[in-house]
């Protein structure tokens, strides 16, 4: 950092003469940064701030015309800034200026998106969106919002801003004034984003389909080449050696590597890619195995207090891939002449916290916000008063919808009508508020008496991937559970937060199959996988281990265990599984439900699953003096046959049957069907007892 600040201070001319970033936080290293919380995003302690933000000496653009706030979104902050300056009023602008071109005209579909287009198809400094997951958060980052450039032959000044930007403008003949009064120094949150794991197939094909954006090819490739998904652009990406001799348009040598310009190499084949700097593979730090798609690190400048670690985000800002930035990074780790006191990085952490931008691009955000749902088929606000007329318009055909969901269901789970019931019910259900330290809402269903040798769980598992936006299969056995990582870790070395399979974001679908599960011996950390699922289920909580100390990050997901036996997880409900048909090839059963639907119908079931999760609900005083009566009424007789927790199964029961029905309050009607479906469900289970003699 140093020698390239110090090369920069001499006032080279135009050219990639870069001033590093200075990060924030430089005491405790806990959480997503190097200090406090990360779930809140916040840094103790602060490190005297470097000169900049990676800025390196550019020609400015000219002044841009209405149209180019896609294209060209710097300019449109450059015409703002130049009328406004000094006065800090402009970022305010900025921000409300793209605020309202983002609600013209579905104008948010033509944007291009990072997880439909691989980079080297978009524009540098274009403005992009991403749809991700906040996977880690770095250190809070020190750069110059404002600078000053002077000629050193005329002496003549200009003020320029530095937000969102990596690489600084300077004319040709100036230099920066690093000790110009007008310098201001200002501070920026780095989030480490995913694209949301397990999401998906039709969730990333209706977003690709929804969208307008009309991508470019940079000039460096031939212009044959359209807008395409990672999954089409794999075999490209399988052979980099191909994609650099067909689009390199002559990159030179830099220590020894290839120039890392614009690199074919995005993560679109797994967790490993290779580092154009010739260190070891890049991991790009995805929870799940064999996801797709980018990272990114996404610079945030306003409010990042109100984001936390595993958020689903969709951030609109700007894209930086520049070269420079790869170039600077190899020289910070190459040079031996860094000063201790103004570097304090690890070469690993550097190589983490800057990778090249040509693997993982940077985004500038201009405007960010939290998705309640990650559903194409959805309005993103259910709040708005369009979307309002779509709720309403969709309740009003809820229960056909509903019928023929319970049909699909029945068959999928072998003619088990009662147990589609409950699958329904798990499926809408939500964590909708914790009392202390327990949740409400959440209801994992054990689908016990599955067939062991038929892959069943592996069909229904494809079934419900194709109802619901994100979701995950996990095998259980002996060896998957010793040789895993579960639980996410810090990483001191790296300064970083290693992922693990239960990172996962709100309202994800895990699907747990025991029923490939034999005898054998749980090691260390086999057993500590196990009881990590067991606090996900119990307690909707994973409690990420920093090494010194355990951190509890609260979690919302949907389990659904199936087994042959009572599972050896907890659950709030178990069913068991009474099939009405033994088909005798499961594959081509279930695959015919799948064709036997209309894409319409599917897409209904969609929208009805997602949008029910987010339905409000209530019980009156009236019904609740009702069910506090029958409660009583029904322990008179035998007061050990109810307990207080089945009356808090049949309330959970009859909330979610209540709301499966479109209705947001609980009727007697819906308290009755609530009780008699728990009924059914426990006289199934007491006959399977008798009939094993032994415990479910």
């Amino acid at each position: 950092m140093a020698a390239a600040a110090a090369r920069s201070r001499e006032g080279r001319e135009a050219g990639p003469a870069a001033i590093p970033a200075g990060r924030g936080g430089g005491g405790q290293r806990g959480g997503g940064g190097s200090g406090g919380d990360p779930r809140a995003g916040l840094a103790s302690g602060t490190r005297r701030p470097q000169s900049a933000g990676s800025l390196a000496a550019r020609r400015g653009p000219a002044m841009p015309c209405v149209g180019d706030w896609l294209n060209s979104p710097l300019s449109i902050v450059q015409g703002i800034f130049a009328q406004n300056a000094p006065n800090s009023d402009w970022e305010k602008k900025v921000t409300e200026y793209f605020k309202e071109k983002l609600k013209e005209n579905n104008a948010t579909n033509w944007v291009p998106s990072l997880n439909d287009v691989p980079v080297h198809y978009l524009k540098p400094n274009s403005l992009v969106k991403f749809r991700c997951m906040v996977q880690d958060m770095f250190d809070p980052e020190f750069y110059m919002g404002v600078y000053e450039t002077v000629d050193p032959s005329t002496n003549a000044r200009v003020l320029h801003f530095g937000k969102y930007r990596d690489v600084a403008e300077c004319g040709p003949q100036q230099e920066i004034d690093l000790n110009s009064l007008q310098t201001v120094t200002s501070e920026r949150q780095t989030f480490y984003c995913v694209p949301v794991p397990g999401e998906s197939a039709w969730v990333k094909e209706a977003y690709i389909s929804a969208s307008q954006a009309r991508v470019s090819p940079s000039t460096s490739y031939t212009p044959s080449r359209h807008k395409r998904s990672y999954e089409e652009d794999e075999d490209m990406d399988l052979h980099p050696s191909k994609q650099k001799e067909q689009h390199m348009g002559g990159g030179g040598d830099i220590h020894g590597c290839v120039e890392p310009k614009r690199l074919e190499t995005e993560a679109s084949a797994g967790h490993h890619v290779i580092s154009p700097n010739c260190s070891p593979p890049l991991d790009l730090n995805f929870p799940l195995p064999g996801e797709k798609g980018p990272a990114c690190l996404v610079k945030v400048y306003e409010s990042w207090e109100s984001f936390k670690v595993n958020d689903v985000l969709e951030v609109f800002g700007v894209l930086s891939v520049d070269p420079v930035l790869s170039i600077v990074n190899s020289e910070e780790r190459d040079s031996s002449t860094l000063d201790p006191m103004e570097c304090m990085d690890t070469a690993e952490e550097q190589r983490v916290h800057s990778p090249p931008a040509s693997l993982v691009p940077r985004i500038h955000v201009i405007l960010a916000q939290k998705l309640q749902h990650i559903n194409p088929l959805l309005p993103a606000c259910l709040n708005e008063e369009e979307s309002k007329t779509f709720v309403s318009n969709f309740m009003s055909e809820l229960s056909p919808v509903r019928a023929e969901l319970l049909g699909f269901l029945t068959h999928a789970l072998l003619g088990d009508s009662l147990a589609a019931e409950y699958l329904i019910l798990h499926l809408i259900s939500t964590v909708y508020g914790r009392r202390d330290v327990l949740p409400l809402g959440k209801f994992t269903v054990n689908l016990s008496g599955c067939p062991r040798n038929s892959a069943f769980t592996e069909h229904l598992y494809r079934l419900i991937q194709q109802l619901v936006p994100a979701s995950y299969h996990l095998r259980m056995s002996i060896e998957s559970m010793n040789h895993s990582r579960f639980i996410p870790h810090k990483d001191y070395a790296a300064n970083r937060l290693v992922s693990g399979l239960l990172q996962l974001a709100s309202n994800t679908s895990l699907v747990i199959d025991e029923t490939q599960l034999e005898q054998g011996q749980l090691d260390t950390a086999g057993v500590r996988n196990v009881t990590a699922l067991g606090n996900l289920i119990t307690w909707q909580k994973v409690d990420y281990d920093f090494n010194y100390h355990r951190m509890e990050f609260p979690c919302n997901i949907n389990v659904l265990i199936t087994s042959e036996g009572r599972s050896l997880l907890p659950s709030d409900c178990q069913v068991h599984l009474q099939p009405q048909i033994i088909p005798p090839n499961m594959e081509e059963y279930m695959s015919s439900l799948l064709t036997a639907v209309l894409p319409s119908v599917l897409n209904k079931f969609r929208i009805y699953l997602s949008l029910l999760r987010l339905l409000d609900y209530s019980i009156s005083d009236e019904v609740t003096k009702a069910v506090e009566e029958d409660f009583v009424e029904m322990r008179k007789n035998n007061p050990e046959s109810v307990t207080a927790d089945d009356l808090h199964k049949m309330l959970l029961v009859a909330r979610f049957l209540s709301l499966s029905a479109g209705q947001t309050t609980l009727s007697r009607e819906r308290w009755l069907r609530a009780k008699q479906l728990e009924a059914l469900r426990k006289a199934r289970l007491q006959q399977q007892q008798c009939v094993n003699g032994n415990e479910l």
